[in-house]
């Protein structure tokens, strides 16, 4: 059945648009302890001399001054009640929306269009026809409830502080050098989202099943797929505990050794996921365990933005710095020095830049606000997107991973066998996601050629 925008929006209050926020990403191994009586510098990565790309492009959410990070998680000790307090609204005057309000399944897309729509649900209650409403954030959360709002008689005002529409989703489009559109933010979906939506007609969009794992050694020979059992069982026992526990003592506490290399693969997957360390995740309340096959979204997603918004209108390059308000109404001050007058405003800014005290609320918020947004983690997870004119070797997987080692990217989506185009896509999460955020654009193309050295040389089938 394929749905119009409006029943998508109430579908996807109901769980239909299980999207995941941001591209699956692994960390990597921690380097091994270094000798103390050593004073030689480690190496930095070298790229082999043989591989070069023909197009190259990456994201940096994690420097990103509007974004601070990719995704919202649960720390260890933190309650998902949380989202909650942080959602709620503030003498009906501040309304807040986006994944990290979301307790079904934060982190994801569908939380954002989720809590989009709670929000404004929320906000029409408590306005009268004609009110003026400012939405701060034209990413899916703000997006979703503008088209919710679009036809309630009320006069709606979108902020958005990048020169774009999307948030975290980010398709970057170049004929000349994608084939594809290379997707930098929220790509990867649990459901083809064409099956489900109507799409507009202007939106080119194409969604791929990407399937067949290689599990590789750093040497470059196959290796056995990685069980999720250890940390299953592990998670299951410490959900039974009295207190929470990190990922990684609660591995620990099952008889596991997290430094294992095969288990470190497999928590370098996860954190594509949540973006989070395994000794920062809470096995209570733990990412979700990456599914055998993704479903990758192609094509610009932009015009999904545009069909979304209409409606209202839409001031980009805007960021808002100072939010006051009172019993009567909402005062905005934004980036051209003005200061705007509006009866209610939903926040949909990314968890991120309200940890960092990135729009100032005039008076504070209330203690369980803050007290959410201090408690909650925002996690780290960072694409490179790299096409090259030949295989870098033949395979029908499509999901890569490397098993040990020290390599700054662990896990690639490899998308031959779904597109036909020789691009691969390489994902990395946790603290090295902000490692690999902070190096300039030839530091990075280093760094994920290096990383894909242990699948050269060799053809292989995937492994089982």
């Amino acid at each position: 059945m394929r749905i119009t925008r409006r029943t998508l929006l109430v579908s996807a209050g109901a769980g239909v648009l299980g999207v995941l926020l941001a591209s699956c990403t692994p960390e990597p191994a921690p380097s091994p302890t270094p000798d103390p009586s050593s004073t030689t510098p480690a190496p930095e990565p070298t790229a082999p001399s043989s591989l070069e790309p023909s197009a190259f492009v990456r994201s940096a959410w994690s420097e990103d001054p509007f974004s601070l990070g990719a995704a919202s998680f649960t720390p260890v000790g933190v309650q998902q009640s949380a989202r909650t307090a942080l959602a709620a609204p503030v003498i009906d005057r501040l309304f807040f929306a986006g994944e990290a309000t979301d307790e079904q399944a934060p982190g994801t897309m569908s939380a954002a269009v989720r809590s989009g729509i709670s929000a404004a649900e929320a906000l029409l209650a408590a306005s009268a026809n004609g009110d003026r409403v400012a939405i701060v954030g034209a990413g899916l959360a703000g997006a979703a409830a503008t088209a919710r709002l679009a036809s309630s008689g009320l006069e709606l005002t979108v902020f958005e502080a990048r020169d774009r529409v999307g948030g975290r989703v980010q398709s970057h489009v170049d004929d000349d050098e994608w084939p594809v559109s290379a997707q930098l933010g929220g790509w990867l979906v649990d459901d083809a989202l064409d099956a489900v939506i109507d799409w507009p007609a202007s939106l080119d969009l194409r969604t791929a099943v990407l399937s067949g794992a290689l599990w590789r050694s750093t040497e470059g020979d196959d290796v056995e797929p990685v069980s999720a059992k250890p940390l299953t069982e592990a998670i299951t026992t410490a959900q039974s505990r009295v207190t929470d526990e990190s990922l990684t003592e609660a591995l620990t506490e099952g008889g596991a050794d997290p430094d294992d290399a095969a288990l470190q693969a497999l928590l370098a997957y996860l954190s594509t996921m949540s973006g989070a360390d395994a000794d920062q995740a809470s096995s209570w309340f733990p990412p979700v365990l990456p599914p055998i096959e993704r479903t990758a979204v192609l094509g610009d997603l932009a015009a999904l933005f545009e069909e979304l918004l209409d409606g209202a209108k839409v001031s980009v390059s805007s960021p808002v710095s100072r939010i006051a308000y009172d019993d009567d109404g909402v005062s905005l001050g934004v980036a051209t020095g003005e200061s705007l007058s509006f009866d209610r405003v939903l926040v949909t800014v990314p968890l991120g830049v309200l940890k960092t005290d990135g729009i100032e609320f005039s008076p504070a918020l209330p203690f369980a606000h803050r007290g959410a947004i201090a408690d909650l983690g925002m996690g780290l997870i960072e694409t490179v997107w790299l096409r090259f004119d030949e295989p870098v070797i033949e395979t029908d997987a499509s999901l890569w991973h490397v098993v040990g080692g020290d390599a700054t990217i662990r896990t690639w989506l490899n998308l031959a066998p779904a597109t036909g185009e020789n691009i691969l896509v390489g994902l990395v999460g946790g603290a090295p996601a902000g490692e690999f955020a902070k190096l300039d654009d030839d530091a990075a193309k280093t760094a994920a050629l290096a990383s894909l050295t242990p699948f050269l040389g060799s053809t292989q089938s995937p492994a089982a």
